[in-house]
């Protein structure tokens, strides 16, 4: 007989209340004082959730930089693709942990560890491939190119359990329209702190990205 689809405990059950906020700013460092104005520029715009994907050297620093100096903001380790990665950003100061796709090797190390993952779809199967091992909160992605909101929102239906943050092709634009399916629990996005090499006051940029974003998915018009 087949897993059932609705696990008894699931890892998602201790991951949804982490992300909350329903923006989770996706960011790519190259030094960790980059990183730490971002951050602080987040908090004040009233985000308190990021993610630090592992694409740099300057990942593992970051992470740990933003653990200690802003305690209420709850970090995140991108593009994790190793069970050492888990390692090294958990030991950084990572309280989850989310990667493009899925691999089994990743689900058992994410489980014997009791980590929560977030583990990246872009297909029904690969989502229902992803409840059977026991993780409801799933990582849409790459969302446009995947299909955009229509593709989703079609995929996602018959998979009620399913809970997705769509990210990759994520804007300001387009965030009511991944808001309206009820499967979305929050959208991942780089544009919050894309092109901030030429910004003199990073700090204040992604301060006034951050509570535009919010405002997006809460329906509101900043004025």
């Amino acid at each position: 007989m087949s897993p059932p689809l609705t696990p008894p405990h699931t890892t998602g059950e201790s991951t949804h209340p982490w992300l909350s906020q329903g923006v989770l700013p996706v960011v790519v460092v190259n030094n960790p004082a980059q990183a730490l104005a971002i951050a602080e520029g987040l908090l004040q715009g009233g985000i308190e959730q990021i993610e630090i994907t592992l694409r740099t050297p300057a990942a593992i620093p970051a992470i740990r930089d933003i653990a200690r100096q802003f305690p209420s903001m709850r970090v995140s380790a991108g593009t994790v693709l190793t069970p050492d990665q888990f390692e090294q950003a958990a030991d950084a100061g990572a309280s989850v942990f989310i990667s493009p796709g899925l691999t089994e090797t990743l689900a058992a190390h994410a489980k014997s560890k009791r980590y929560r993952w977030v583990p990246g779809v872009a297909t029904a199967s690969e989502m229902m491939r992803a409840l059977e091992l026991g993780f409801e909160l799933l990582k849409f992605f790459p969302a446009m190119a995947a299909g955009g909101p229509k593709a989703l929102a079609g995929i996602a239906a018959p998979l009620p359990v399913a809970k997705l943050v769509p990210t990759g092709g994520v804007s300001l634009q387009n965030i009511a329209e991944w808001r309206a399916i009820p499967a979305v629990q929050a959208v991942g996005g780089t544009w919050l702190t894309a092109g901030l090499e030429d910004e003199t006051d990073v700090v204040d940029v992604v301060k006034r990205r951050a509570a535009q974003a919010l405002a997006a998915w809460r329906g509101q018009v900043l004025v």
